[in-house]
């Protein structure tokens, strides 16, 4: 019996796609080919400028660091600013390993419910080997620190299985929560690059390479988000654009406050906790400089209207948008 091979199934079903989405698509997934990092190869971590070992200045934080600023890390003995800060980078990697999880658990559900055809398959595909090796990178570092840091709160722990699931049950709200993480740490890790000040070259280079390839999942996040806004129906507009500054500020807190367990391990004051994680104007602004982008985004979907504003505001992350995506954040105040 001679087969005939079929012609593959297009994506039929899912909201008209701009010429640009597409486009970008394309771009982004020949992007991953051709500049893509893995954990163990692109990292020499026998190499000696890269050895973790004690008594290192390095591992100092910079006052660019929130942490690094306070009058209370400052007034520290040497070798316990040493000590604070190489377990301060150690829980930041362990939370973003986290995070990662969430991610890959999420993006493959996702893929699980597209048809053949779809252009997202592909691209989410690459974005989830990335994804791994983030994962492997930010484990081997956990490891050779020394420390037993544990990340992220135990309650985001227990519930990332639960979470990833909404990449099949509503992915328009996963990517918002993809933004919701996304966002926070590479905010900060570009913060703590642009200072230029003096780390651990590990540290350094492990940032350049998460902050390399994030930029394409960002952009990934922002382009489907846009494209899928007309998707959503008058009622799910109107939940998912008071949903949006709520996981924001949900999965920021996660990313970057101190879980109970760090703040007993390095017994830091409770009003330190408060100062940095965000109660002074400075953290203040801080936290509402990370969303500018994603203000950005609402307005341009829709998704910011009356009663979202003031939720936006309750949530302390209100604001001017961005004009242009990673402004400064100095412009969104």
């Amino acid at each position: 019996m001679t087969m005939t091979a079929r012609k593959p199934q297009m994506d039929n079903t899912a909201p008209e796609r701009s010429e640009d989405y597409l486009a970008t698509l394309q771009t982004l997934s020949e992007a991953s080919v051709e500049q893509h990092f893995d954990a163990f190869k692109d990292i020499d971590w026998d190499h000696p400028d890269y050895a973790i070992v004690p008594d290192d200045d390095r591992w100092i934080l910079s006052a660019v660091d929130a942490l690094g600023g306070t009058q209370w890390y400052q007034s520290l003995p040497r070798e316990r600013q040493i000590e604070v800060g190489m377990y301060r980078m150690a829980n930041l990697a362990k939370v973003g390993l986290q995070f990662e999880q969430l991610l890959i658990g999420g993006i493959m559900n996702h893929a699980l419910t597209l048809p053949n055809g779809s252009p997202e398959f592909r691209y989410s595909t690459h974005e989830a080997t990335e994804e791994c090796h983030h994962t492997q990178m930010f484990q081997e570092f956990v490891n050779r620190s020394g420390t037993n840091a544990a990340g992220s709160p135990a309650w985001f722990r227990r519930m990332v299985p639960i979470i990833a699931m909404a990449g099949s049950i509503h992915p328009y709200v996963f990517f918002i929560g993809v933004l919701a993480g996304e966002e926070p740490i590479d905010h900060l890790q570009k913060e703590i690059l642009r200072s230029g000040d003096r780390m651990h070259p590990l540290v350094r280079r492990i940032m350049q390479i998460h902050v390399a390839e994030e930029a394409r999942h960002i952009g990934f996040a922002h382009q489907y988000l846009q494209n899928r806004a007309g998707s959503l129906n008058k009622v799910e507009r109107g939940v998912v654009s008071v949903l949006m500054p709520v996981i924001m500020r949900t999965l920021c807190d996660v990313i970057m406050k101190p879980s109970k367990q760090m703040v007993q391990d390095l017994q830091i004051p409770e009003d330190v906790v408060k100062e940095i994680w965000w109660k002074s104007d400075r953290s203040a602004k801080v936290l509402r400089d990370m969303f500018g982008d994603v203000r950005m985004l609402a307005e341009e979907t829709g998704l910011m209207n009356r009663t979202s504003r003031r939720v936006w505001s309750l949530m302390k992350i209100n604001g001017r948008p961005s004009r242009f995506r990673s402004q400064p954040a100095n412009a969104a105040t």
